[in-house]
């Protein structure tokens, strides 16, 4: 193989790999996960009958949205203290 190619090869690797981390922490993926989160958890307090679902359903997806608030800070200092 030519360099060329290696190197579009290469290029069209790290376009790949930048628009997974970008739909990783993005805000549209966050919020689709706290909706699914969400409504996976109200059909599950309906089938088991617990009273407001609706209402109820609110604290664990809060919870969830919390911590993926979180964790990029975690992460950072993490980083910090690996790779000093």
């Amino acid at each position: 193989m030519d360099i060329e190619s290696e190197i579009r090869k290469i290029q069209e690797r790290n376009r790949r790999v930048e628009a997974d981390k970008a739909w990783e922490t993005s805000l549209t993926r966050r919020i689709l996960i706290a909706v699914m989160t969400y409504i996976t958890i109200v059909i599950f307090l309906i089938v088991i009958y617990a009273p407001d679902p609706f209402l109820t359903a609110i604290v664990p997806t809060v919870a969830f949205m919390l911590s993926t608030l979180s964790l990029p800070f975690f992460k950072r200092l993490w980083l910090e203290r690996v790779y000093r």
